[in-house]
């Protein structure tokens, strides 16, 4: 299984510590991750240094080569949500994942579409459940799988 995550870089790195421990447990359950770097530590210097067209271009293709997206939407970003909106339009099943205490936009959170799941959390140990839950459930309604 393939899986684009997404998560904030230009829009904040405060839950940096987060999206570390969410890709090493996507990794552990043996999920390739082609965007797992946007966890690391420096990505926004990295990414500061890249041509805009060609990161563009690469994450789209990423994201059409993945099964499914994964998004931890607690820090507000731009490119997150053009990514999942950009998943959602190719028919992508659709994880967001944010803290309990914040408060979302209400274009995430009002967002009808079907293949859309948004859950809360309160610590690491309910988002490997929900990741877990998650990924078993999606499992039948992706390409191949049957």
């Amino acid at each position: 299984m393939k899986i684009y995550f997404a998560c904030s870089i230009t829009g904040g790195r405060e839950d940096e510590g987060t999206y570390q421990k969410m890709v090493g447990m996507l990794l552990s359950m043996g999920i390739d991750i082609p965007t797992a770097h946007i966890a690391e530590t420096g990505i926004e210097e990295v990414d500061a240094w890249e041509d805009p067209y060609d990161i563009y271009f690469r994450d789209v293709t990423w994201i059409e080569e993945s099964d499914l997206l994964i998004a931890e939407v607690t820090t507000p970003s731009h490119g997150v949500g053009y990514e999942i909106g950009y998943a959602l339009e190719l028919n992508k099943p659709v994880l967001c994942l944010y803290q309990k205490q914040v408060v979302v936009s209400k274009m995430i959170l009002g967002n009808p579409h079907p293949l859309l799941r948004i859950e809360p959390y309160s610590d690491l140990n309910e988002v490997e459940e929900t990741l877990r839950k998650y990924l078993v459930e999606i499992q039948d309604q992706l390409p191949g799988s049957k």
